[in-house]
């Protein structure tokens, strides 16, 4: 082998059903060093019943392609072992499999284990190169280049934030996606019924990566696609800066600054506020911050360790809330 010949090292973790909470976003963020974002995780193939409800997502293959001189194969496949190792100390994780591919064949590997994954009742996501979703017929397909940037439907929070989304979109709606990473729920929303989008992201990779998905979902023409975030919707940068719908799917303490930054104030009258991305041991937290901004809990939904909480605007006090567990 040539001293300058680089090779492409495929890690993978195989996850059990129950086996993929923080190991899980704590390997992504080990792999992540090595392979500089180029990070996939897919499902095995969705069970559905004959009404399209999911029975099961099956075992989670966690996947990063690592880009490695060959004449440091094997000191870095040590490294990763041992950084892998260490990490197991604090969160229980499978062994990693290793496998060598060609240079070419790095970007395509992942593609054969992306399926298409159904999304509460009525929605399902498809990979962007599938023309069709024959497991759920009859849902309404999203499709994504996973991969690109955040919000493939793997991941819990996503498929929460898809959920509630399906609660709270009523036909006509005007919806603010903030943070919205790869458009997946800015193009859901249109799936549902909405009318207008206006999705935001501080990253300029990600307003990049909704303009195409919304590109490859034919519809580019309802969502309007903006680098920022609150500050710059409130300030008009957008064609609308109030909906009936505003959603989150970040992190808890980010949705905390963000209700601190006025993100309540971007709702309607009788609006609904989704947010997701919130750990079990946070929720409290986020609930109490929406509160002080005068927004009412009117639904919890829950998946693993994740949570997603659905507020209504002050303008209609609702006394009591629900609680809804995926399965």
């Amino acid at each position: 082998m040539s001293g300058q010949e680089t090779l492409w090292l495929e890690v993978e973790l195989r996850f059990d059903d129950r086996e993929n909470g923080e190991g899980l976003e704590a390997a992504v963020e080990v792999l992540n060093r090595w392979s500089r974002g180029r990070v996939v995780w897919s499902y095995e193939k969705p069970r559905v019943d004959a009404r399209n409800a999911i029975l099961g997502l099956g075992p989670l293959r966690l996947r990063a392609y690592i880009p490695v001189p060959a004449e440091a194969l094997e000191s870095t496949r040590q490294r990763i072992r041992e950084a892998l190792w260490h990490l197991s100390q604090l969160h229980p994780l499978p062994e990693p499999r290793f496998r060598l591919l060609k240079d070419e064949d790095w970007l395509h590997a992942w593609r054969r284990f992306y399926r298409p994954i159904p999304v509460g009742k009525r929605l399902v996501v498809v990979p962007a190169w599938v023309d069709e979703a024959p497991e759920a017929e009859g849902r309404l397909p999203v499709f994504i280049d996973p991969g690109a940037a955040f919000g493939t439907g793997m991941h819990p929070s996503t498929r929460l934030a898809l959920q509630a989304l399906e609660q709270v979109v009523q036909p006509g709606d005007r919806v603010i996606d903030i943070g919205c990473g790869s458009g997946i729920l800015s193009i859901a929303a249109v799936r549902l019924g909405a009318r207008a989008v206006l999705a935001v992201d501080i990253q300029e990779e990600a307003v990049r990566e909704t303009r195409h998905n919304a590109r490859r979902n034919g519809v580019e023409a309802a969502i309007t696609v903006l680098q920022g975030s609150v500050p710059e919707v409130l300030a008009g940068r957008g064609p609308f800066q109030t909906a009936q719908v505003v959603v989150a799917n970040i992190l808890a303490d980010v949705l905390i600054d963000l209700l601190n930054q006025g993100m309540a104030r971007l709702l309607e009258t009788l609006g609904h506020l989704v947010l997701s991305g919130i750990l079990q041991e946070h929720a409290a937290d986020v609930a109490q911050a929406a509160a002080a901004h005068g927004l009412t809990l009117v639904s919890t939904l829950t998946e693993e360790d994740w949570v997603a909480q659905v507020y209504r605007s002050p303008a209609q006090n609702l006394q009591t809330s629900s609680t809804f567990q995926v399965e």
